[in-house]
C-alpha cells in the first residue's frame, strides 16, 4: 500500500515542535507494518541539502503561474527514506526558522509557501511521478492541509481511488490568511464558504483539512474529544463534532531509538530502570554545568517547551516560589514569547543556584536535561499530545501534569491509592490554577523525601514504554480501510 506523508518539518533535519518528531519517526514504523512510505517535504535549505541521489521529476507549475521543480532522492539521517522535495527557491531557500523572519513576523508569502506543498501532495496522487503514485495521501497540520481541499476538489478522473487522512497536532495554529489571496491558489470561489474554508471571514488552511479530508486523525484520544468542545475548539468545535464518527485519536509515540537513556550518547552517564542509581551522577553533572548548586537531597525540575501561554509558563512562574523555597531547582531551554524569557533570565538571575535558563532550541542539551533532572514539568493550559512527558518518564524524570489531552492519557497521579495499585508514575493536576500547581508541586517534593516509594515509582515510569508501533499498526489499519 502506497502511502504520502506530508509535512512542513522533519527530525532531524528540521524542527520547531513535535510534529518534526511525529514526521521522522512514524515513517519507519509504518514500513514495518508493511507500508510503501514516501515523504514529500518542502524545499528547505536543510532538507534540501540532506537529500541524496536526488533526480528531477518533473516540473511543477504552481497554481499563480510561477514554475518549480519537485525532486526525488534518499534521506540519509532518516534510514535512506524516499522523499520528494518541492523545489522552489524563492519560497523555501532563507535561513531560521521555516515560517518565520528574523523579527519572528509570518512570512507575507505563506500562503504560497504551503498552498504549494498541498498542491505538490495533489499532482502526485493524480500522477505526477509516472512510475508512483500514493493510495493514501496522510498530511500533518495546517501547513500540509490544502492537500485535502486540492485533492477533494478535483475532477472525479484525478481523484479515484486516492483515500486521505488529516492529522491534527495543534488545533491552535490555523493558518488564517485574507479572502482575497483565494484567487492565488487555484482553489474555485465556491470554496470560500462555510462549507469549505472560510473561518470568520477568513481562509483558514485547517478547516481546509477538517472539512475535505475523508478521515482526521488527532494525537492522542483525549484530545479528540476535547476540541469537539467550545472550549478547546478554537471556533471549530461545530465542524468536528459533524466529524465526529470520522475522527480517531492515536496516540503519539516516541522514537526509542533516540529518546533512549541506555544508549544516548548526549548524556553524561547512561542508565536504564534496572539500575537507575547512575541517573544521580547525571544531575550533579548537569548542576555543575549551569551553575547550579550540587545537591540531590532536594528535586529539580526541568521544562523543555516552547515559552508559550498554551504551556502554562505564566502559571509557572506564579508557583516559582513553591519549588524554590523549598531548596528545590528549575532549568529552563525553551524559547517564544519575549515576556516570558524575559520573565524567566531575571528568575535565573535573582536566585542562580536554584534556577537556570537557556533561551534557544538545542537538542543535546534537552536529553542531559531528562536524564539530570528529578521531575519534567508540564503545567499546559491545553496539550494536544505532548512528548516531553513521554521524554521525562523514559529517563525518570517523572512527568508533573496538567490532566489535559495527551497529558492525561500517559500520566497517573501519585495519589496513595494509585501507588497502592502500582499504576502512579508522575503527578496530576486538575484546574488550571496556581494553586493546584502548587499542590502538585507539593506532592512531588513529599514523594522525593521519601526514598524507597520514590524509586519504585521511577522504575515504574522507566520501564513503560510509549514506543511506535502501536500507533504505526492503527495507521496502517486506517490507510487500508481508505484504501480498500
Amino acid at each position: 500500500m502506497r502511502v504520502l506523508q506530508v509535512s512542513a518539518e522533519i527530525f532531524p533535519l528540521l524542527k520547531t515542535g513535535g510534529l518534526a518528531d511525529v514526521a521522522g519517526a512514524l515513517p519507519a514504523a509504518l514500513l514495518r507494518q508493511g507500508v510503501e512510505l514516501r515523504a514529500l517535504l518542502p524545499g528547505f535549505p536543510a532538507i534540501e541539502a540532506a537529500l541524496a541521489d536526488a533526480v528531477d521529476v518533473a516540473p511543477l507549475p504552481t497554481p499563480w503561474g510561477d514554475a518549480v521543480q519537485m525532486r526525488y532522492g534518499r534521506l540519509a539521517a532518516l534510514d535512506g527514506l524516499p522523499a520528494y522535495v518541492v523545489h522552489a527557491p524563492a519560497l523555501y531557500g532563507r535561513p531560521g526558522n521555516p515560517y518565520h523572519d528574523a523579527h519572528g513576523q509570518p512570512y507575507a508569502d505563506n500562503h504560497r509557501r504551503f498552498a504549494l506543498l498541498g498542491w505538490a501532495a495533489a499532482r502526485l496522487a493524480q500522477g505526477l511521478d509516472a512510475y508512483w503514485a500514493p493510495r493514501v495521501v496522510h498530511s500533518h497540520d495546517w501547513h500540509a492541509a490544502l492537500a485535502n481541499a486540492y485533492i477533494a476538489l478535483a475532477p472525479a478522473s484525478d481523484r479515484a481511488g486516492v483515500g486521505t487522512v488529516y492529522t491534527v497536532h495543534n488545533l491552535a495554529y490555523q493558518g488564517l490568511f485574507a479572502p482575497q489571496l483565494l484567487g492565488e491558489l487555484g482553489l474555485p470561489p465556491s470554496a470560500f464558504a462555510v462549507a469549505g474554508l472560510e473561518f470568520h471571514g477568513q481562509l483558514s488552511f485547517m478547516k481546509a483539512g477538517l472539512y475535505y479530508a475523508q478521515r482526521i486523525t488527532t494525537v492522542s484520544p483525549s484530545y479528540a474529544r476535547e476540541i469537539q468542545t467550545p472550549e478547546q475548539g478554537f471556533g471549530l468545535d461545530g465542524l468536528l463534532r459533524d466529524r465526529a464518527s470520522d475522527t480517531l485519536g492515536i496516540l503519539n509515540g516516541v522514537d526509542e531509538g533516540v529518546w533512549n537513556p541506555a544508549a544516548d550518547a548526549h548524556i553524561p552517564v547512561r542508565f536504564d530502570a534496572g539500575k537507575p542509581g547512575a541517573k544521580a551522577r547525571c544531575k550533579a553533572a548537569l548542576q555543575a554545568d549551569l551553575g547550579l548548586a550540587v545537591q540531590d537531597d532536594k528535586p529539580l525540575f526541568a521544562i523543555v517547551s516552547r515559552l508559550a501561554e498554551q504551556k502554562g509558563l505564566p502559571l509557572l512562574l506564579a508557583a516559582l516560589p513553591e519549588i524554590t523555597s523549598r531548596g528545590g531547582q528549575l532549568a529552563l531551554l525553551g524559547s517564544g514569547d519575549a515576556a516570558l524569557e524575559t520573565a524567566f533570565r531575571e528568575a535565573a538571575a535573582a536566585l542562580p543556584q536554584q534556577v537556570a535558563v537557556r533561551i534557544g532550541y538545542d537538542e543535546p542539551h534537552a536529553h542531559r536535561l531528562f536524564a539530570g533532572s528529578d521531575v519534567t514539568l508540564v503545567p499546559s493550559l491545553y496539550e494536544p499530545c505532548g512528548l516531553t512527558q513521554m521524554y521525562g518518564l523514559r529517563y525518570g524524570s517523572l512527568p508533573l501534569v496538567r490532566r489535559v489531552g495527551g497529558l492525561a492519557d500517559t500520566v497517573v497521579d501519585c495519589s496513595l491509592e494509585n501507588m497502592a495499585e502500582g499504576s502512579a508514575n508522575g503527578f496530576v493536576f486538575d484546574r488550571f490554577a496556581v494553586e493546584d500547581l502548587g499542590r502538585a508541586i507539593r506532592r512531588a517534593f513529599a514523594l522525593h523525601a521519601r526514598h524507597g516509594d520514590w524509586r519504585a515509582v521511577q522504575r515504574r515510569a522507566m520501564a513503560q514504554h510509549f514506543g511506535w508501533d502501536a500507533p504505526a499498526a492503527a495507521y496502517a489499519a486506517l490507510y487500508r480501510q481508505l484504501a480498500a
